[in-house]
């Protein structure tokens, strides 16, 4: 028989009350100022309240736990329970929520979970933009696109509430409603393809869900890899939006009067040493640090996929000649590689990129030619050069479309990588120009003052390791949701 402890609602319950521990302490710790000693009372008052949610929310595992000795069917109180601790939102503490939202329904689908996301990224949207409410003026623009952003949050909320209802529609009716929807995507927020590709599908239910589960259904058991996604689309999300809801001239422009300013409701970040708001400079360094990190991995994703198709697919004479010639790329350790090309060409974005693409083109390469001599031997692939296919349709038919999944995944857990190098060489003065706003160039700054402003230093630190664990989170949940082994 199969036990609730192995459903997708109870491993979400768990999973939100070990986060929700880990934020009460990392906001505890935060209550205290070490030097002088001093408690700051608002945050530990914080602390205490999403103290006692994790604690509720314990009591409410275990009840569950209880419960599904008799039942695998959640109780009314426990539901009861779950809308209560839906107050936590106003402590910050989206975990509780994401796992209360899951327990008050009572079929959960994939479209359903996706939704749940797709509003929670919207409040974190609003929630990191509504911080400059606080200073004198931001831009022209602040208070239409925050009004634009409750009403698609209101909307998005109309969507998770009624989701069923919504799947259900047909005809044109539907066809305006997802036209409708498929716009609020321009916001940033990706979880909204995710809830429209489900609607259409219309066969996402997790009672009839079988073995032969799309990605998009088995990634969401991984609960680590959905909150990587979480804190993935959010980042996209706000930087899309900082166009119009942030000033580019906090980051960018000296203000001698706010030099090295502690964290404020003004300045939740503080000040660096030219007087720069260290909040903005840290969401626009996001735009650099998402865009380098993808094209750095794109690119060689492209060219090192094609030449290792292609070697692995006419062997011999090609292979050798493709090969060695990236070995010796290979030979050159990566990061001095792009040291050097930076170097010779000079400190720039587009330079950074290619810097890196070059270095990760011989791995990509590898990894395509080993996949694509295993699916040249398959049986499909000789039956279709039987019927007298040319090479190239067999290439772009057969050989890489079945040779991608391994890519794929690889390129998500390279986009740590390369995020990490960027910011390694921007800390060095070798990325992009000094006076843009990356994650790199403000750890630097923030490095020079660590015994006396040691916060200017572990935000942007903070960010780099948030958004690389994402990516590796994300990526071992693709990993295993190709994995045919797991399915």
């Amino acid at each position: 028989m199969k036990s609730y402890k192995d459903t997708l609602v109870y491993k979400q319950a768990e999973f939100s009350m070990g986060l929700s521990l880990l934020y009460t302490l990392i906001i505890g710790f935060a209550s205290f100022d070490f030097s002088p000693f001093a408690i700051r009372p608002f945050i530990l008052i914080l602390a205490g309240i999403n103290g006692l949610v994790t604690a509720v929310q314990a009591l409410l595992v275990l009840k569950i736990r209880k419960d599904s000795n008799k039942s695998l069917v959640i109780n009314s109180t426990s539901r009861q329970l779950a809308g209560v601790l839906l107050i936590s939102l106003l402590a910050g503490n989206l975990f509780i929520v994401l796992s209360s939202l899951y327990l008050l329904k009572n079929k959960v689908s994939t479209g359903y979970i996706y939704s749940v996301y797709m509003v929670l990224t919207d409040f974190l949207v609003i929630g990191v933009s509504a911080l400059n409410l606080f200073k004198a003026y931001v831009t022209n623009t602040f208070i239409p696109f925050m009004f634009l952003l409750l009403f698609i949050l209101i909307f998005h909320i109309v969507v998770l509430v009624g989701y069923n209802r919504f799947a259900a529609m047909s005809g044109i009716v539907k066809k305006v409603f997802l036209l409708f929807f498929a716009a609020t995507v321009l916001v940033g927020n990706l979880f909204v393809l995710f809830v429209i590709i489900s609607m259409i599908q219309k066969t996402d239910n997790e009672t009839t869900m079988t073995r032969r589960k799309g990605i998009r259904e088995k990634i969401i058991r991984n609960q680590a890899s959905m909150i990587g996604m979480l804190f993935i689309v959010f980042l996209v999300a706000i930087s899309i939006c900082s166009y119009w809801t942030f000033n580019y001239g906090f980051a960018v422009t000296n203000d001698y009067s706010s030099i090295l300013q502690p964290p404020s409701l003004t300045y939740p970040f503080g000040t660096d040493n030219f007087g720069r708001d260290v909040f903005s400079r840290i969401v626009f360094g996001a735009r650099i640090s998402l865009t380098v990190g993808v094209l750095a991995t794109v690119i060689p994703l492209i060219f090192g996929g094609a030449l290792g198709a292609v070697s692995g697919y006419y062997g011999r004479h090609t292979d050798n000649l493709i090969m060695r010639f990236l070995d010796i790329l290979y030979a050159i350790p990566g990061i001095l590689l792009a040291i050097t090309i930076v170097a010779a060409f000079g400190a720039s974005t587009t330079n950074l990129i290619i810097a890196l693409s070059v270095g990760y083109i011989p791995s990509y390469a590898r990894t395509m030619r080993a996949n694509v001599i295993q699916v040249t031997n398959l049986e499909y692939v000789e039956a279709s050069r039987a019927i007298g296919n040319n090479h190239t349709n067999i290439i772009r038919k057969h050989v890489i479309p079945n040779s991608l999944a391994p890519m794929i995944v690889r390129a998500t857990l390279t986009i740590g990588s390369a995020i990490i190098a960027t910011s390694s060489l921007s800390y060095l003065g070798l990325g992009v120009e000094n006076y843009i706003p990356e994650w790199g160039n403000i750890l630097r700054t923030g490095s020079e003052y660590l015994e006396t402003e040691p916060h200017l230093a572990i935000y942007p630190g903070l960010a780099i390791i948030a958004l690389v664990l994402s990516f590796n989170f994300l990526g071992d949940g693709l990993r295993d949701a190709t994995d045919p082994r797991l399915s």
